[in-house]
């Protein structure tokens, strides 16, 4: 057995990038930027009205009057020059027009036909936005994940296509006799497939494209044309059969199929039969069958893989939290322990459950964090921080 961290070096090590492609912004959400997008145009590209009001030149004194000589409005800049004692009604977002200094604010003038006065407590601020005060041409855009207001600025910046990195595709094998899918009838020995479900929509969240394959039996033929249907995959998870009994056979077909193994069994719990390699062009993840040892190697091995295939840092990060309750010491395996968090005034609580049972989905359901215990970490007393990852 490897320690989970050599073993996630080991995962990241079998990631390839997947490759770029060009996609039209309003289908960039949530995609990664492959590269530096740099603005062409400074924004906002003129110096524009910031409130509704009337441009004037100069600095004029309280009780000033002027002569209302134009308009200016968003999308119709007015053409001529502001002199003084001139005034050009002006709306939020305009030009500001050639020769005015400020925008005197509509509430602080008092208006008698086409002449407006200033009133006596006018507001300092001049009420204008420079001309590149956002952010002027040349501006650039490092890569990351696209967030709504990424596009808003994208689109400022007059960007219409983006380089962003291919979405990794994952194939998910549920194998064994004893599965159905969800919503057929299982046999008086059988249970629902339930682990490639949350596997797929994590890898979902991660940007990835997910397939579903049917479930592989308990026969190495079954498993091998189940494997050559994932042929294309960037990632390929197989969930149960990665164990040591008669039936556990991932292992085997997939050497058989010239699989490149890089390890097989970590030192933690949940999740020591995971296995790992390279089956062609993809990587081969073979997750534990039982849900949790799924669900928490996922967070901690396929999730990072798809992170660093798209040019982002892996993680998984860990975070502080003060224990709840005192803890045994801990046995020569990390063990990623389902707990809650409970809210406080500096860093949270965090209380694990008693029961850590690895075929309990509701208490995983119920769980927000995983506390990490070290390889022979020592007893701990309740208020000692210790690090955790969310779920």
């Amino acid at each position: 057995m490897i320690p989970v961290a050599e073993a996630l070096a080991r995962v990241l090590a079998l990631a390839r990038p997947p490759g770029v492609e060009e996609v039209p912004l309003a289908r960039a959400a949530g995609r990664v930027l492959a590269e530096p997008v740099t603005a062409t145009r400074d924004q906002p590209p003129f110096d524009a009205a910031a409130m509704d009001g009337y441009a004037v030149a100069g600095d004029p004194a309280p009780g000033t009057r002027f002569r209302v000589i134009g308009m200016a409005q968003a999308g119709a800049a007015y053409p001529g020059r502001v002199g003084q004692g001139e005034a050009v009604r002006i709306f939020t977002g305009a030009p500001l027009p050639r020769g005015a200094a400020r925008v005197l604010i509509q509430e602080d003038m008092t208006a008698e036909g086409d002449h407006v006065t200033l009133g006596p407590a006018a507001e300092a601020a001049t009420h204008i936005r420079p001309r590149g005060a956002d952010f002027a041409a040349g501006h650039r855009l490092a890569p990351r994940r696209l967030r709504p207001a990424d596009l808003a600025l994208l689109a400022a910046m007059n960007v219409g296509r983006v380089p962003v990195h291919r979405r990794p595709v994952v194939a998910l094998i549920a194998t064994g006799d004893e599965l159905v899918m969800p919503g057929e009838a299982p046999g008086p020995d059988q249970i629902v497939a339930s682990n490639i479900f949350a596997l797929r929509a994590m890898a979902q969240s991660e940007g990835a494209e997910t397939r579903i394959l049917p479930i592989a039996r308990d026969r190495a033929e079954a498993l091998a044309a189940v494997l050559r249907l994932a042929a294309g995959a960037d990632v390929i998870v197989t969930v149960g059969g990665a164990s040591v009994g008669d039936h556990d056979l991932v292992g085997a077909v997939a050497a058989g199929m010239g699989m490149e193994r890089a390890f097989y069994k970590i030192a933690m719990r949940p999740g020591k039969p995971l296995m790992a390699g390279r089956l062609g062009d993809s990587v081969l993840l073979g997750l534990p069958g039982n849900p949790v040892s799924a669900i928490v190697c996922g967070h901690l091995f396929l999730l990072p893989l798809l992170r660093a295939m798209q040019g982002l840092p892996p993680g998984p990060d860990p975070r502080r939290a003060v224990l709840a309750r005192a803890l045994p010491p801990n046995g020569p395996r990390a063990h990623y322990m389902r707990a809650r968090l409970i809210p406080g005034a500096g860093l949270p609580q965090i209380d694990p459950y008693d029961d850590q049972d690895s075929a309990r989905l509701v208490l995983l359901a119920d769980a927000d964090a995983l506390l990490i215990r070290p390889p022979g970490d020592p007893a701990r007393a309740a208020g000692a921080e210790m690090d955790w990852l969310a779920l």
